[in-house]
């Protein structure tokens, strides 16, 4: 059996969990090994297991070389733990497991994950409301309209109206957005936008959209500073400052503005110290457990580097605003100091990157299961992360000015036709009030002739049609709107400006040409007197 790439998916987590026990079970080798003055048959040493399995999974393109001995042997722990291996004397579950010597086999079968059963998704993420029918009891005649410009040729194109051939139309007031539509309409598209880029049937498949608060999208949207920084309203939810001044000291090492200089060796590693400490002591990873699916996910998508970042700054928006500004501030200082040539080793036996990345990775990314692979899928997306920060952590632009350009559109007066796919939009007034029966039936007439004015205007303005269909259209316009024709052309002088008659008058002849070619004389009768 061979390692394959799992992509974004459900239980993508449980999917690699599975495939590498079977990996183990299919790959590793066993023997015979002797241990207090017995042979053992199939099983291996606890050193040898962790040799192999580490082989294997630096060489899988699901967790890549970046994979550690240690991390190894966290996941052996696991193994152990849930008997997927026992010790040969079959024992398992309260056993810790060490790179030693101890003897290890494979039970006769070892348990793989089950998959968790959720209820049928559905093919649309979130339906959003039908504002095009108003309320009960509201009445459309209190909204006052104004004209709808259109130029002749789109109108006789597709609707032709003078002709008589469009079917019944009708104007479609949109009920006021209100703060809840416009959250509901964030979500919607947010989420539609996530799962478009994860390439899935339904983004359900991977998160409970239930959990996604619209309120911390809208946030982490527009409350940012010119760093792209979310400011958060509740100040009580900020890192105290003890601990943003050190990572202010670590990320701008040697020049820290903060604190003073050190006055000892080692200073930089018991900041460092302080800094782990503050974020290995909360109960909830900042990406949290809810949206541990969705990032395991955006794993599958690394190959495609472009594609990943879109699903990563997608993701982050679906963060609290405190948990997406804590990392936010975190991967800038783990990203700073990864590349600070002028900071000191922060420890001797790993580099500064490795250190980054096992000291952060339980605290940015953990699955509330313990049967799972979350330390290395952790360590693999704090890595993209730390090297692609910058672009991630912004806000989506392109998602941002799609989404607003959705609720413009939606506060539009629309003026809908039947068997129409597309939709005629003009601003909605920016108030509304009660108005008279009379002040109602003058907008009535006015909003409708206006339009039909303007149209009749163009038709007579246009130079680039000919005169017979120019002729052909007016007369059209007139049989069908006579009170908005006679108005333009109240005269017939008026409309014979449009069209003067040409005075065909044939060019004067010389006088040579009416003469008879020269002829020789003839003798004619005369008259006698």
């Amino acid at each position: 059996m061979e390692p394959r790439l799992v992509g974004p998916g459900p239980y993508r987590a449980t999917r690699l969990w599975n495939e590498t026990i079977e990996l183990f079970r299919e790959g590793m080798p066993l023997r015979r090994h002797r241990s207090l003055f017995k042979n053992h048959e199939c099983c291996f040493k606890a050193s040898e297991a962790v040799d192999w399995l580490h082989e294997l999974l630096r060489c899988n393109q699901n967790f890549g070389p970046e994979v550690t001995r240690n991390q190894t042997i966290q996941l052996l722990k696991k193994f152990l733990k849930n008997h997927v291996i026992e010790d040969i004397k079959g024992r398992w579950g309260k056993e810790d497991f060490e790179d030693d010597n101890h003897l290890y086999r494979f039970p006769p079968s070892s348990p793989l994950k089950p998959y968790p059963t959720r209820p049928p998704y559905r093919k649309e993420v979130i339906k959003i409301p039908d504002w095009n029918v108003p309320e009960a009891g509201t009445s459309q005649e209190h909204i006052p309209v104004k004209p709808l410009m259109m130029n002749s040729e789109i109108w006789f194109k597709r609707h032709s109206i003078a002709i008589g051939e469009v079917p019944a139309c009708r104007l479609v007031h949109h009920q006021e957005l209100t703060q809840a539509n416009i959250e509901e309409i964030w979500k919607s598209m947010t989420l539609s936008h996530l799962q478009k880029v994860l390439g899935l049937d339904s983004v359900d498949e991977v998160l409970d959209t239930k959990l996604v608060n619209p309120k911390h999208i809208i946030h982490n949207v527009y409350n940012v500073n010119k760093q792209g920084i979310v400011i958060l309203e509740d100040k009580t939810k900020e890192l105290p400052h003890w601990v943003l001044s050190a990572m202010k000291c670590l990320a701008n090492w040697p020049s820290c503005s903060d604190l003073k200089q050190p006055t000892y060796i080692g200073f930089e590693r018991d900041v460092f110290k302080t800094i782990a400490n503050y974020y290995g002591q909360m109960k909830e990873p900042l990406l949290t457990f809810h949206l541990f699916d969705v990032f395991v996910s955006v794993l599958g998508l690394l190959q495609k580097n472009k594609k990943a970042i879109e699903a990563l700054r997608v993701s982050c928006l679906l963060l609290p605003p405190e948990n997406r500004k804590k990392l936010q501030l975190l991967m800038k200082m783990m990203a700073r100091i990864s590349f600070n040539k002028d900071l000191p080793p922060l420890c001797d036996t790993a580099g500064t990157r490795t250190l980054m990345v096992q000291a952060f990775s339980h605290c940015i990314l953990c699955s509330r299961d313990e049967v799972d692979l979350d330390e290395l899928l952790a360590a693999k997306l704090v890595t993209f992360l730390m090297d692609n920060c910058q672009e991630i952590l912004n806000v989506p632009s392109s998602l941002q000015t799609v989404i607003e350009e959705h609720v413009v559109h939606l506060r539009r007066v629309q003026i809908k036709y039947a068997d129409s796919d597309t939709d005629t939009t003009f601003p909605a007034p920016s108030f509304y009030c009660q108005i008279s029966t009379d002040e109602f039936e003058y907008q009535r007439v006015t909003g409708s002739q206006e339009p039909l004015a303007a149209l009749l205007e163009e038709i007579t303005m246009n130079k680039e049609i000919s005169v017979k269909d120019k002729k052909k259209k007016l007369k059209q316009f007139q049989k069908s709107y006579p009170d908005v024709y006679k108005e333009r052309f109240p005269t017939p002088e008026s409309e014979a400006v449009l069209f003067p008659e040409k005075n065909k008058q044939k060019p004067q002849l010389l006088m040579w040409a009416l003469k008879k070619p020269f002829q020789p004389f003839q003798r004619t009768r005369s008259f006698r007197m």
